[in-house]
C-alpha cells in the first residue's frame, strides 16, 4: 500500500519536472529547424502537423463533445493556437530567457481574467502579487532609450501575447467541462495549424516553402514525439497533482532554459533583467501559493 502511495505522489512529480525541462530546451531545435530554412510560422505549422496523427482520431471519436461545447472549443483552439505560434515565434526571435521570463506573467492574467470573467474575489494577497509582477515587468522592460518600460522588439510583445493567450486558454479549458482532457489537447494542437496556414496564406511575396525534405520530416517528427510527451506529460502532472503544486514544479522550466541558453549559446541577461525576471517568478510562486490556501479551504 505504501509502494504504491509513493508511486502514486512521484510519479506525476517526474513527470511534471520531464515536461519542464523539455519546454525549457524547447528553443533548441527551434534553432535548429530555423538553421535548416524554416520560419518560426512554417516550424509551427509542420510541428503541430505532426500531432494531428494523434488529434484528429479524438475529435472524431469524441466529436459529440465539440457539439456539447463548441464556442469554449473553439476559443480554445484559437488562443491556444496563437499561444504557441506566438511562443515559438519569439522563442526564434528573441533571447530565450527573457522571452520565457516574460511569458511567466500569465498567472497574473489569468487572476485578472478570473476576476473579471469568473467574478472571483481579487484578495490583498492576489492584488500585491499582481502589483508585484508587473513591477518585475516592468524592470525588465525598462528602456533607457524612451526612460520607461516598454517592449523593445517583436520578440518582446510576442512573448507578452502568448502569456496573455495562454491565460484565456486556461480559462476557457476550465468553462469547458464537458470536454475531456483529450478533445481539449487536440483542439488546441488544431488551432495551432489552423492559425499557422492563415499566417502563412497572409503573408506577401513567395509562400512556398524551400527546404530539404529530411527538414520536414523532423519537424514533424518533433511535433508526433516530442510536443506530444511534453504536452501528456503536463496533462498527466497537472490531473494528479493540486494546481498549485504543479505550478510551481513548472517554474522549472526557467531553471532549464536558463541552464541550457547559458551552455549552447552566447546570450547572457544584464542585471536589470535578472532582478525583474526574478520579482516575475516569484509573483508566479505566489500565486501558485493563493491556489494553495484556495485549495484548502474547498477541501474543508
Amino acid at each position: 500500500m505504501q509502494a504504491n502511495s509513493q508511486h502514486t505522489s512521484t510519479l506525476p512529480v517526474i513527470s511534471l519536472l520531464v515536461a519542464a525541462t523539455l519546454w525549457g530546451v524547447f528553443w533548441y531545435p527551434l534553432r535548429i529547424l530555423e538553421e535548416q530554412g524554416l520560419s518560426g510560422t512554417w516550424a509551427s505549422l509542420l510541428i503541430y502537423t505532426g500531432t494531428l496523427v494523434i488529434a484528429l482520431p479524438i475529435i472524431i471519436r469524441r466529436f459529440n463533445e465539440f457539439l456539447a461545447s463548441p464556442l469554449l472549443l473553439l476559443a480554445i483552439l484559437a488562443f491556444s493556437g496563437w499561444c504557441n505560434i506566438s511562443f515559438i515565434l519569439a522563442i526564434v526571435e528573441g533571447e530565450i530567457v527573457r522571452v520565457i521570463l516574460l511569458f511567466y506573467l500569465s498567472p497574473i492574467w489569468a487572476t485578472i481574467l478570473a476576476r473579471f470573467v469568473l467574478k472571483e474575489e481579487l484578495t490583498l494577497q492576489a492584488r500585491a502579487t499582481i502589483i508585484l509582477a508587473l513591477v518585475g515587468a516592468m524592470t525588465m522592460l525598462w528602456s533607457p532609450e524612451f526612460g520607461y518600460p516598454w517592449p523593445s522588439s517583436g520578440a518582446d510583445w510576442l512573448a507578452l501575447s502568448s502569456g496573455v493567450a495562454f491565460a484565456f486558454t486556461n480559462l476557457f479549458t476550465h468553462m469547458a467541462k464537458q470536454a475531456s482532457i483529450q478533445m481539449k489537447t487536440a483542439a488546441a494542437w488544431v488551432g495551432v495549424v489552423l492559425i499557422a496556414v492563415t499566417m502563412i496564406l497572409l503573408q506577401e511575396g513567395d509562400i512556398s516553402l524551400n527546404v530539404e525534405a529530411c527538414t520536414i520530416y523532423l519537424a514533424m517528427i518533433i511535433g508526433l514525439v516530442l510536443m506530444s510527451v511534453m504536452t501528456f506529460s503536463v496533462v498527466y502532472g497537472v490531473t494528479h497533482m493540486p494546481v498549485h503544486r504543479s505550478a510551481v514544479i513548472l517554474i522549472f522550466e526557467v531553471v532549464a532554459a536558463a541552464v541550457s541558453t547559458y551552455l549552447l549559446t552566447d546570450e547572457r541577461l544584464n542585471l536589470r533583467e535578472w532582478i525583474g525576471g526574478g520579482i516575475v517568478i516569484f509573483a508566479a510562486y505566489l500565486a501558485a501559493m493563493q491556489h494553495k490556501q484556495k485549495f484548502k479551504i474547498e477541501q474543508n
